[in-house]
């Protein structure tokens, strides 16, 4: 029987991914084809499991939207603009940014400044280390994929469609698991793939869909555990060094080339002139650091889902709980719901405070998980056909990604 309302033999699975071609994935060179590999071999891998459990979000379908979301902070997509959108509302850098511009125009001609107040945002977020923010979401998203997506390939190919429940394959298959707490620990990727195996196997819907949910958030508990240094590192990355700010602000308001620059900046310093550019960029770079940090926050708890639908992830989940997933029933899964559900059977303060507090995020997204556990557009294709044939032959597609 089907949890969606979809028959899951209408689910066209195709042929699930390798291990090889995990691996294969993971040691793409480029991040930004490899974040796309990744998210489209997620897709694949959620299928192929949905097809087996009755149609319903597996921990893959949710990961296909979240890495499909990182890989616009890997090519920082949208990122840019968000900080210059807070940095131009901002009125705590408001004076800042005057007295950078006061000391510019003291500093140089004003008919080369231009639009000295933009001139001046503009080399702040060229100067806040995005790029840095950038590398540790891509590495967070290799890391993750490399050993997950690694074991729901291996045990897609062990267990297959018509799998029955055999408690000895499944405990040679966890065997193979590293024992102990994550983040090295793979405890709880050996129970979820217990529950994952439990919901291939029984006819009864309710277990099945309370089953998919343990094993969902048994797996979201592990996959964070091990993000927490890439997820605080992107959150710290954004520094304004004053002396790059510096540098960057006259590259962009002195004309001619590197030598010319070079010697119209010996002379403004001889003159005293560039004393003033100076201490100001000081004052706006710790200021411009917050805000940017601010806008790489918002960033990083934004989710996109299907259908143009977009989740703050500061806000409380603008969803309810499906019928099924209503009452919980089973006692390993309410168990584990006392540990990172404050709320039990609420979506009140389900919003994240602070993304680098574990337990905050841990709170939001397995009520995520709850809410949308049945939901049927999360297994649609996050690419288009054109899009997969150039990512697979190792190019960066064309068109919205």
């Amino acid at each position: 029987m089907s949890l969606t309302g979809v028959d899951a033999h209408d689910i066209d699975e195709g042929a699930p991914p390798v291990v090889g071609e995990v691996e294969e994935i993971a040691a793409h060179a480029d991040p930004v084809v490899r974040n796309l590999r990744i998210t489209q071999c997620y897709h694949r891998l959620s299928r192929v499991l949905a097809a087996r459990t009755g149609g319903a979000a597996n921990w893959c379908t949710f990961a296909v939207w979240a890495s499909k979301q990182v890989g616009r902070t890997i090519r920082q997509e949208d990122l840019a603009d968000t900080a210059g959108r807070l940095l131009k509302s901002s009125p705590e850098l408001a004076a800042g940014v005057d007295l950078v511009v006061h000391g510019l125009k003291r500093a140089v001609r004003r008919e080369v400044l231009g639009h000295a107040h933009e001139t001046v945002r503009k080399a702040v977020v060229a100067t806040a280390r995005l790029d840095d923010v950038s590398a540790a979401a891509a590495r967070g998203n290799l890391k993750v994929f490399e050993e997950i997506a690694r074991e729901f390939a291996r045990f897609l190919a062990e267990f297959g469609p018509d799998q029955v429940h055999d408690e000895e394959k499944i405990r040679e298959f966890c065997a193979a698991l590293r024992p102990g707490e994550p983040p090295e620990g793979q405890r709880y990727l050996r129970k979820a793939f217990t529950r994952y195996h439990r919901a291939m196997t029984t006819d009864d819907p309710k277990q099945r869909a309370e089953l998919l949910l343990l094993a969902n958030i048994e797996v979201g508990l592990h996959e964070q555990t091990r993000l927490q240094p890439e997820i605080a590192a992107a959150l710290q990355a954004p520094v304004v060094d004053p002396r790059e700010l510096e540098r960057r602000l006259f590259e962009l308001v002195l004309p001619g080339n590197r030598v010319m620059r070079w010697l119209r900046l010996v002379l403004l310093t001889v003159l005293g002139r560039r004393t003033a550019v100076r201490a100001a960029t000081e004052q706006l770079a710790e200021q411009a650091r917050a805000v940017v940090r601010r806008a790489v926050t918002k960033h990083l708890m934004t989710l996109s889902l299907p259908g143009g639908e977009t989740l703050d992830l500061s806000v409380d989940l603008p969803a309810t709980f499906p019928p099924l997933l209503a009452e919980l029933a089973e006692p390993e899964l309410l168990a584990l719901l006392e540990l990172v559900d404050p709320s039990p059977d609420s979506l009140a303060g389900t919003a994240a405070r602070d993304w680098a507090d574990l337990p905050d995020r841990l709170h939001y997204i397995a009520d995520m998980f709850r809410c949308h556990a049945l939901r049927e557009d999360l297994l649609t294709p996050p690419f288009t056909a054109e899009q997969v044939e150039a990512m697979t032959a190792g190019r960066r597609p064309t068109g919205r990604l």
